[in-house]
């Protein structure tokens, strides 16, 4: 029996060895998770989309938010969460383990390059976030981060990427599982150069000097050109455009363009508004709004105005020859917005356009009006990205440049203008720009009952878990930064 026991015993641990099981994870493929989870919530089109007038709903309920200038803090919870529970903690995992490692040097850089990203959208809609010791929960049990101040962030973030642009090389290991470029050492690099670019021109206001420093840096390093090296996420059945998926079911009734968006386009004749709108003429209800009666003609598209709810709007509709609100135009959600519809995050088009605006304040040397033609070009070829029918032709888009001309006079404007639009369905970017540019020129909306003292929305605001949950350190950032309310301004909004 000792004998038998014996030979029992031998060898039982390896026979319980299962040899196919996963035991690891190759970081590359935690980096894709990161990436796809780049694209904003449903929240930016409650929130960031309706402040700066692109979209807007008059329901009030689990929509009440920036249509009302209202605070609707469980809204917000979606953002702060996706990004520091499945961006921001992947890429600080990622960073733990191959920081040190050289044959893992490319992927390194190209996860500092995501990780700047996801910081700056966060405290540029927040302010003052958990930074410097964000995501570290699981790596070092630390379940309250600090939170940094805004201009140390920018510090840090203009650091990450100068120095991970710079790093980057062709001779080391290509990251060929990497789902954005397919471990393109050029295209990374453009990526974390453009948004150098980006990081430096939000300091235009706050400190010029080192905007200027930044951008030729990011000038010099080489930035995106062409839309082939977009930050574009993409998506499929499985993985739903969150937006799409949005205003494809449970609100699909309820979201219209903004009567400033669409007048911008109509007025200018601009082509893109063939691509982006639908109007379903006629619609007394949302079950009205049928295939038979879409219409794609800009002629026809009329924006929602602002400062409405659905007990007002009604009258507004009527008064305007339209059978009801559901006879605004909207998002085509059968192209635009579909559930499978891309995100574009940072674009040649914005990339362009910030080069055409950093000329024009004497940053870098260059033709403002060339960059700002190509900048227009570039958002007007991109409409093919989301569906085949949406491709404008190049005489449309040289008639279009032709007809609305670069004026050095209004050059700020213009560039603002373009920028807004070529950020249209990116909300945290247009909301960025919009605060720091002041264009496009936006009346206020007027709805009465708001939860503001100014005039527009400057920042959104803490989540009720983190308040609960890590209150000592959100104290201190209120401290230093000013009011947790939707008027504080970030540090670099002057």
């Amino acid at each position: 029996m000792a004998l038998f026991a014996t030979s029992c015993d031998k060898g039982f641990d390896e026979m319980n060895i299962k040899e196919i099981a996963i035991t690891g994870i190759d970081p590359a493929f935690i980096l894709n998770q990161a990436i796809i989870n780049t694209s904003p919530t449903t929240s930016t089109a409650i929130y960031e989309m309706t402040i700066v007038q692109q979209m807007v709903s008059p329901n009030s309920g689990v929509l009440t938010g920036a249509n009302f200038n209202q605070d609707n803090r469980a809204l917000l919870d979606p953002m702060w969460t996706r990004y520091y529970r499945t961006v921001i903690r992947n890429t600080k995992d990622i960073i733990s383990q191959v920081k040190d490692k050289s044959d893992r040097s490319n992927l390194y850089q190209m996860t500092r390059i995501v990780q700047a990203y996801a910081f700056m959208v966060m405290t540029d809609s927040f302010g003052d976030i958990p930074y410097s010791e964000a995501g570290l929960a699981y790596i070092s049990a630390n379940f309250k981060p600090k939170y940094d101040s805004q201009e140390a962030i920018y510090t840090d973030l203009v650091k990450e990427l100068t120095e991970a642009s710079a790093a980057l090389s062709a001779s080391g290991k290509i990251e060929t599982a990497d789902i954005l470029y397919g471990g393109d050492i050029t295209k990374w690099k453009k990526l974390g150069y453009s948004l150098l670019l980006r990081a430096g021109m939000r300091l235009s206001e706050v400190s010029p000097d080192k905007a200027k420093s930044i951008v030729a840096t990011a000038a010099s390093g080489g930035v995106m050109s062409q839309n082939s090296e977009n930050f574009v996420v993409k998506h499929d059945a499985n993985y739903q455009n969150p937006n799409g998926g949005m205003l494809n079911s449970t609100e699909a009734n309820n979201w219209y363009l903004a009567a400033p968006f669409v007048n911008q386009l109509k007025s200018t004749n601009d082509p893109r508004l063939k691509s982006i709108a639908v109007r379903y003429v006629g619609a007394a209800s949302g079950p009205q709004q049928s295939a038979d009666k879409a219409n794609r003609d800009p002629a026809v598209q009329t924006g929602m105005p602002m400062g409405y709810d659905n007990g007002t709007i009604p009258a507004v509709a009527k008064a305007a020859g339209l059978a009801s609100f559901y006879d605004y135009s909207q998002a085509d959600r059968t192209r635009i917005v579909k559930t499978t519809a891309p995100q574009h995050l940072v674009t040649a088009s914005q990339t362009q356009l910030l080069l055409a605006e950093a000329v024009q304040r004497g940053y870098i040397t260059g033709n403002a009006s060339e960059y700002y033609a190509k900048g227009i070009t570039l958002h007007m070829q991109q409409m093919a990205d989301h569906d085949a029918s949406m491709a404008i032709s190049q005489a449309d888009i040289d008639k279009y440049i032709t007809e609305n001309p670069f004026q050095a006079s209004k050059a700020l404007e213009q560039i603002g203008v373009q920028y807004w639009i070529s950020s249209f369905l990116n909300g945290p970017e247009a909301f960025a720009n919009f605060r720091r540019t002041g264009f496009p020129k936006l009346t206020p909306n007027p709805y009465p009952l708001k939860d503001i003292k100014g005039e527009f929305i400057n920042r959104l605001t803490y989540q009720n878990s983190e308040i609960s949950v890590n209150s000592e350190n959100v104290k201190a950032a209120i401290a230093r930064m000013g009011a947790d309310n939707l008027d504080t301004k970030v540090w670099w909004d002057k």
